[in-house]
């Protein structure tokens, strides 16, 4: 069943066309991703899809008895309100009952009205609402629910809004970048949250695993183009690399029936026939599709790293504590040349502080910290770029250098490195404030780079970044000369990057797991599963000591009777058994007596089994 149909839907942002002439619909039950380069719309075609911001033209319908949600990129929540409070301001009639049933309270004489609301929450089953509101936050690591908004950092701001739109079960939820501000466990969490609900999703996330996982349907944005690939993210890689090679192939048949048809035009005489002018005619449309120009802009980063020494950097017996809270406890590396390291573990465990402890930017309690003389850091802040939004793109990376070495030996001028960052000559002179937040993230991505780090340390980089950006980031962290330091809430991007992971698992502790996060989370679920299956083992122990042993049961007149008559037989049968395999082994010639000793050797057999499994029995139970 259609919820939402859209037509010839247009948005323009200044000058900058995002997208014009996109038409799809969206039936109940699916689950789609959107695709795209950063500053394509994405977002903006969320907006208006949520009622946040109109079309310049075009049509949008949607069901009116569809109940949505929206999780902005960069939610606004009440800063006036405390936690739980936010998470009841919404209009669903689940929250308008509850509010008017603690109305009907503080008027209790009213019984009438008083048993309407009770009857309204009972029929919406509102009575768990709270407790399922506490549930989803905790899930998303929020437990102080009676703290101000005003006092949350952005990430919390983050999760405290997804867990608003996540708690109210619309029909049709829109998610944009649901993943960011969340550790991996809180992901994966989500992920078997949204999957195991009946409710259509529309989302723009840029991890990998996540859309594999959740999404059955990609639609992609693709120079102003929509194109829909019914399966996950797996099989829009495998159908958009089909696509692109059909469409290359096509355009090289149209370039070389081009210049045949060209030089027969050349050549043709002036005196024209119809069927020569249909020719010509049709010359104008091999031209048009022969010469069009794909835009295919891709990020190019080829930045020189400064040559790293021997000694780069080791820590000894670093510890750090923030009141009664351990960051680190003893803890102690050396780092070696080209090392890729991923950092993983819940939020609040101390992942961003130990980044900074390496950076100088906050004191540890006690230990040392030895750092070569040839280190030269380049930091990726997961808070991102803070600049002056009225300066323009040029101007910021101007103000680091107007040439900038790489690593060939030759040099860039700011205006080229830009254009290798995907920023053309006209977005260079555009306002830092008119950037998506995904081409934001990219300046910020080119100011890090140019300084030639050779040891480079990330904090959260892949959020906001389109997919194809991503791309190119790994590929160039892949063949970096220097050491990386990454932490990150992306699994596809620390799988592979990370030749081994630091686990903060809280408390201090800090684990050196020698594998990628894929392999330490299957790691993880089997040892987390032998704790059960040894918890389970000591609590049959436990139990079967402290059973009493069962009284024996006595036998019966019968059973002993059977039993006598068992051990007189059994004997017997035995001393058969062996008559007839003397008689077997001895070489008898007579057919009929070999086939008559097989087959009460065979009855023997039987009969001697069931008689020893009665004996057995009965003997058990004496």
């Amino acid at each position: 069943m259609n919820i939402l149909s859209i037509e010839n839907l247009s948005k323009s942002y200044g000058t900058k066309a995002l997208f014009s002439g996109l038409t799809f619909g969206i039936n109940q039950g699916q689950k789609i991703a959107l695709v795209a380069k950063n500053g394509t719309g994405k977002t903006s075609l969320l907006r208006i899809i949520a009622g946040r911001d109109t079309a310049d033209s075009g049509s949008m319908v949607m069901r009116k008895d569809i109940r949505m949600a929206y999780l902005e990129q960069e939610p606004l929540l009440d800063h006036s309100k405390n936690v739980l409070q936010v998470i009841f301001d919404g209009d669903t009639p689940e929250l308008n009952a509850i509010r008017q049933y603690e109305q009907c309270l503080l008027h209790a004489e009213n019984a009438d009205a008083l048993a309407a609301a009770q009857h309204t929450m009972d029929e919406l089953n509102c009575w768990e609402y709270e407790t399922r509101a506490r549930q989803v936050l905790t899930q998303l690591g929020i437990t102080d629910f009676e703290q101000p908004v005003a006092q949350l950092s952005g990430g919390q701001l983050k999760r405290v809004a997804l867990a608003q739109v996540l708690i109210q079960e619309p029909d049709f939820l829109i998610l944009d970048e649901p993943t960011n501000h969340l550790d991996m466990e809180m992901v994966e969490w989500l992920e078997n949250y949204i999957s195991s609900r009946d409710f259509t999703v529309l989302l723009v996330t840029h991890d990998r695993y996540f859309l594999d996982r959740v999404c059955d349907e990609i639609i992609e944005i693709d120079n102003g183009e929509l194109v829909r690939y019914k399966g996950n993210f797996s099989y829009y890689i495998e159908k958009k690399a089909e696509r692109e090679e059909m469409r290359e192939s096509e355009l090289s048949r149209a370039k070389n029936l081009y210049r045949r048809e060209l030089e027969w035009v050349r050549k043709m005489p002036r005196a024209r026939t119809t069927k020569s002018k249909s020719r010509v005619d049709a010359f104008d449309d091999i031209r048009e599709q022969a010469l069009q120009k794909r835009k295919n802009e891709k990020l190019e980063i080829g930045v020189k790293a400064t040559r790293l020494g021997g000694k780069i950097l080791e820590l000894i017996k670093l510890s750090k504590t923030y009141g009664s809270k351990k960051i680190l406890s003893s803890f102690s590396y050396t780092f070696k040349s080209k090392e890729k390291i991923g950092i993983v573990g819940k939020n609040g465990t101390g992942k961003s502080t130990f980044l900074n402890i390496i950076l100088g930017l906050e004191k540890f309690d006690s230990g040392k910290i030895q750092l070569g003389d040839t280190v030269v850091f380049g930091y990726y802040s997961q808070k991102g770029l803070v600049l002056n939004e009225d300066k323009r793109v040029i101007e910021v990376v101007k103000d680091i250098g107007e040439y900038i070495p790489l690593a060939d030996g030759t040099k860039l001028s700011a205006s080229q490195l830009l254009q290798r960052f995907m920023f053309t000559p006209e977005m260079q002179y555009t306002y830092v404030s008119r950037l998506s937040g995904g081409e934001k993230r990219r300046l910020y991505l080119c100011t890090v780079l140019i300084k030639n780090p050779n040891f480079l340390i990330l904090d959260e980089p892949t959020n906001d970044l389109d997919i194809i950006t991503l791309s190119t980031l790994e590929d160039f962290l892949s063949d970096f000369d220097g050491c990386v330091l990454i932490v990150s809430h992306d699994r596809y991007f620390m799988d592979r990057l990370a030749q081994h992971l630091f686990v903060f698992e809280g408390d201090g502790v800090v684990k050196d797991f020698p594998g990628n996060y894929s392999q330490y989370r299957e790691w993880k679920l089997g040892q987390e599963k032998a704790g059960k299956e040894l918890q389970a083992e000591i609590k049959e122990q436990k139990k079967a000591a402290a059973d009493p042993l069962p009284a024996k049961k006595r036998l019966s007149y019968n059973e002993k009777r059977e039993l006598e008559q068992l051990d007189r037989d059994i004997p017997l049968l035995e001393s058969r058994k062996k008559e007839i395999e003397e008689q077997l082994n001895s070489g008898i010639e007579d057919y009929d007596k070999l086939q008559s000793l097989s087959d009460e050797y065979k009855q023997l057999l039987s009969d001697l089994d069931s008689k020893t499994f009665r004996w057995l029995q009965l003997s058990e139970l004496i």
